[in-house]
C-alpha cells in the first residue's frame, strides 16, 4: 500500500493510503475533538465536531471520514473551527433536554466535557424543550431520549461488534431518535443479548444501567477495546 505525505498544523506526516485525517492527526499526537467517533467501529461523520480546514477547499471537512491525499495542508485549531465547534455544542444543548445536574453521567459525560473545553457557558439558541420519552422496560438498562445526541454509537456497536442490530434510527427531522427493534419497547426485543455494549459506547447519560443515580455512571471503555481486539484476533468464533 502506498504512503501519503501531508501537513497537519504545519507538521509533516506520512501515513498509509486510505487512512483518515483523524487517524493521521492521532498518529501525529494532534487532538481533534470528536463525539460520534468511537475506536473499533465505522465512522459516519454525524456530529461534525471534527471539522478541519484544508487548503484549496472552500468548505470544512469532517476529519473522521475524509481520507488523506498527497500534499494536503490541514488546519485543525483555527479561530473559525473553534467557533464552529462551540456553536455545534450549543445547538446540541438547545435541541435536547440536557440538564447535567440531574443526569446519571454528570462528571463522566463527553458532551459535558466538550462544552467545558469549548468555553460554553450558555447557548445562544432558543431551547426547544422537546417532549421525549424514557424507556425502562429492559430488566437491566434504560434509555432517556432527552439526553440522546444521535451519535449512533449504540447502533454501530450493536451491529458491528455484538452482531445483534437491536438499535437503529427511526423517524425524520426533529422527530428522529434511536429505536430498538421496530420501535418496540427495549425490554420486548428478543434480539437484545443484554451485553451492555451500548451503555459503554454512549457518550452521554442517554443509555444507562438501572439503579444508578445522579453522577454515579462510570464507564469502562476497555470492555469495548477487548471486544474489538478479540474479534480481530479471532479469540472466539461465533
Amino acid at each position: 500500500m502506498s504512503v501519503k505525505t501531508l501537513k497537519i498544523d504545519g507538521k509533516e506526516i506520512a501515513i498509509e493510503e486510505g487512512a483518515t485525517l483523524l487517524q493521521a492527526a492521532k498518529e501525529a499526537g494532534i487532538r481533534i475533538p470528536t463525539l460520534c467517533h468511537l475506536d473499533g467501529v465505522s465512522d459516519i461523520g454525524a456530529c461534525r465536531l471534527c471539522l478541519v480546514e484544508v487548503a484549496g477547499i472552500n468548505r470544512l471537512l469532517p476529519a473522521c471520514v475524509t481520507e488523506v491525499s498527497e500534499g494536503m495542508d490541514v488546519q485543525t485549531d483555527t479561530p473559525k473551527l473553534k467557533e464552529y465547534r462551540k456553536m455545534i455544542i450549543e445547538m446540541l444543548f438547545s435541541e435536547g433536554n440536557h440538564v447535567c445536574a440531574v443526569c446519571v453521567a454528570n462528571g463522566n459525560c463527553e458532551l459535558q466535557d466538550l462544552a467545558i473545553e469549548m468555553g460554553m457557558d450558555h447557548s445562544r439558541f432558543p431551547y426547544r424543550f422537546p417532549e421525549r420519552d424514557v424507556d425502562v422496560s429492559h430488566d437491566e438498562f434504560g434509555i432517556d431520549h432527552n439526553r440522546c445526541v444521535l451519535c449512533t454509537r449504540c447502533v454501530r456497536v450493536c451491529d458491528e461488534i455484538e452482531g445483534a442490530h437491536v438499535w437503529d434510527v427511526g423517524f425524520r427531522g426533529a422527530a428522529a431518535k434511536v429505536i430498538t427493534g421496530l420501535n418496540q419497547p427495549w425490554g420486548t426485543v428478543d434480539a437484545c443479548t443484554s451485553c451492555g455494549k451500548c451503555v459503554e459506547a454512549c457518550p452521554t447519560g442517554a443509555i444507562f444501567r438501572k439503579g444508578v443515580t445522579v453522577g454515579e455512571m462510570d464507564r469502562d471503555r476497555s470492555k469495548l477495546d477487548f471486544i474489538v481486539t478479540a474479534r480481530e484476533q479471532k479469540l472466539w468464533t461465533r
